[in-house]
This record gives C-alpha cells, structure tokens and sequence, in this order.
C-alpha cells in the first residue's frame, strides 16, 4: 500500500508543509500507528491520489481535514473507507470559485436573504453593495459557515458550505463585522495564534505572519494589546489575520471602515495587488460607493435580501441617469436654458451659483460633441469641459428606492 502524492505549483519546497503537518500532528500520528506502515513516494503530477485505505469510524473523522502547503492547498478528504484527494483549483480554472444558488436565511419572521444567486469566478473582485439591513453580512455569515442557511445552497471552491464547510473555511480568509477576538492579546501573539489554528508552523508559520504584518502596516503596534488599538489598528488586525495563510477567497465585511484617507488607499491597493493576475477572488461588502470603483472588477447590489443587479461598475454607471451628461465649468455664469434645444439634451441642473452645469443626455445619445460646439459658438469661458461615466450613486438609490416603494 502506498500514498501517491503530487503537487501542482513546480516548487519542491512547496509539499515539504504538508509532510511536516502530517509526522507532527498528534492526530494523525495515532492514525498513522494504528494503520502501521505505510510507505509514502513523492511523484511529480498535475493531480493529487491515493489508494485505498481502511480506516476505522473513529479514523475517517480524524482525517477529514485540509493540510496547508504553502502557497498550495493539499486537500484530503474521505469517502467512506476510501481516502480520495480533492484537486487544487489550477490557474486556468474558469469555473466560478463561489456558487450560490437561491440562497435563503430567516431569522422568524423576517427574511434576511430571500433566493440569492449568484457566482464568482477567479480573479474577480467583488463589490457586495446594499442598504443596512439588506442582508449582506447575513449572505456573508452563511458563507464562511458562521450561520446555517434555511434553503438553497452555496458552495467554496467546490466544497458545499452544509456538508463541507471545515474544507470550505480552508479555503478561505475572513474579516467579519466588528474588532478581532481576543482584546487582551498581544497583536503579534495573536496572529501567531490564528497561523497556528490556520495549520502553520515553524518557519513557515513566522513568514506568513511577517508577510501579513508587512502587508497592513502593524509593524508599530506588535507588542500592543489589541484592546488598546485604535479603531483603525483593530481593522487592520483584523485584515491581517484575513489574509496571513494566504487564501484563495478572501471575504471582507466593510474593510476600510474606521481607517483614515491613507490607510483606505492602502488597503485597496492591496486588494488589487491579492486579486490581480491570480486565480483568488475578493468580495468586499461596502457601503463606500468609491470603494467599489476604485477596486471592483464586478458589483452586486442587493435589497431585502434580494438581488438587484449584477455588472462591472461601468455597466452599472451606464444605468445611471448621469451617463453620458457632460459637466461644464466656467469663468461666468451664462444662460443655459437655450442647450435645453439642442437635439438628446433632457435637462440641465445649475451649480455653484451658475458657475457649473451638468447637461443631462437622453437615454443613448452622446451630446458632448454638440454641447462642446455650443459653447464655442457662444464664446463661453471654459474652464473645463468633461464628459460623465454615470454615478454609481445614482443608480444604487434608485435601485434601493424602488425595492423598498
């Protein structure tokens, strides 16, 4: 009887973790002694297998766990008596990472989450927007396992979040509504804490917290106690230990919340930097609509539970009233009502006491060429002259509204 174990990445350190977590786990020692010998043989594959193992109840339940590899996923499961490897999502996946399919949350009366569906797919940033109250963190909550959803389903890279949510949650890195656990810990003494429940250790476990550290800037507030933190030291903390096993799906609740201008432009920097070019996704749950311009690649918006639009946020922006209008600012105030003639102009709003308008085009029409000749037809001073995407804004209130009318 023999293991057959591969490793995808073509780094030879990368299954060295594995074999690690695997002779030094207490567990897993009173398994490996009670089946005896097992000689093991390194192979070089771009798929994870083992043969047949008869293991006892007590056996199963002890080795249905997920062995960190590095920047890889080793995933061993059990099917019965049989001991079968789940495969590691590849590069080239395109097969969505998260599926949910009309997924329903009820706390008595009230329904939190009513038939959501959605998916996401590697390397997309996800921008989950809504009002309070509309059910994104419950959505959340379900899917990192925190709450048991009332009807449909859901699963993380391949693993369905009711039967399989230990697989699921390795998969995973979290940050929740709220400051981190633990508030009389020290920052260092507490990410070292969550690496170590994460599976690493060691060296291993000591680079994943630098990195981590490195990363959201705690360098200073190390030896400090995480109740003694400001606000936007406990998000950090807490983003921290989101991202220090380096997962494949990252699940962030409000993460600027409580950080200051620069911190927030750093944070989504690295956002950017986690998503970009990889085959992990982030999905962010925000009520900062710049947020979702400056780092989404996709937004739903969701009311009541319910889902009201899934796009990039250029397609939203083109739902908007404003796409298309074109912003004038001048050195004078001028008449504007004469541009309410010219052919796909439907309005124009006056700002800053006549020194700013905004014509408002015509579902479809494209009036920045006319509005441009216009104003040099009319000798207007212009200081600048700009076309808009849409307002995202726009579009998110009266999607909101019209769920709530």
């Amino acid at each position: 009887m023999a293991w057959v174990i591969s490793e995808m990445a073509g780094n030879d350190q990368a299954i060295l973790p594995f074999f690690n977590t695997l002779l030094h786990s207490v567990a897993h020692n009173r398994v490996l002694k009670r089946c005896g010998s097992i000689p093991i043989s390194v192979t070089r594959h771009d798929f994870i297998c083992a043969e047949d193992v008869a293991l006892s109840a007590e056996q199963v339940q002890a080795w249905n766990v997920l062995f960190p590899c590095g920047s890889n996923q080793c995933i061993l499961a059990l099917c019965g008596a049989r001991l079968i490897a789940a495969r590691q999502y590849s590069g080239e996946m395109e097969e969505a990472m998260i599926k949910i399919n009309s997924l329903t949350k009820r706390f008595g009366e009230h329904v939190a989450v009513d038939n959501l569906s959605f998916d996401v797919k590697p390397g997309e940033v996800l921008g989950f927007l809504g009002p309070n109250g509309a059910g994104k963190s419950t959505t959340m909550k379900m899917l990192t396992g925190f709450l048991t959803p009332d009807g449909g389903s859901a699963s993380v890279c391949g693993f369905d979040i009711r039967t399989q949510i230990l697989q699921a949650q390795q998969q995973m890195g979290y940050l929740p509504e709220g400051a981190p656990c633990y508030g009389d810990m020290r920052v260092k003494g507490f990410l070292e804490f969550i690496a170590e429940v994460r599976g690493l250790r060691g060296a291993d476990r000591q680079r994943h917290v630098a990195r981590a550290v490195e990363q959201v800037e705690l360098q200073a507030v190390l030896g400090q106690t995480i109740d003694t933190l400001s606000k936007g030291f406990k998000r950090r903390v807490g983003l921290a230990q989101a991202i220090l096993h380096d997962p494949q799906v990252l699940i962030l609740d409000e993460p600027t919340d409580g950080l200051d201008p620069n911190q927030k432009h750093q944070v989504r920097n690295l956002i950017q930097q986690l998503a970009s070019g990889s085959n992990k996704i982030v999905v962010i749950s925000t009520h900062i609509l710049e947020e979702v311009s400056a780092v989404c690649s996709r937004t739903v918006v969701i009311s009541r539970g319910r889902l009201l639009a899934d796009g990039t946020p250029e397609e939203l922006e083109a739902r908007s009233t404003y796409h298309q209008a074109v912003t004038v600012l001048l050195q004078q105030p001028v008449d504007s009502q004469p541009l309410l003639a010219l052919p796909g102009v439907k309005a124009v709003e006056v700002a800053r006491e006549g020194h700013q308008l905004t014509v408002i085009a015509e579902p479809g029409a494209v009036i920045f060429p006319a509005i441009g000749e216009y104003a040099r037809q009319q000798q207007w001073q212009v200081k600048e002259l700009s076309v808009e995407r849409g307002r995202l804004d726009d579009v998110f209130r009266r999607l909101t509204a019209e769920e709530a009318a």
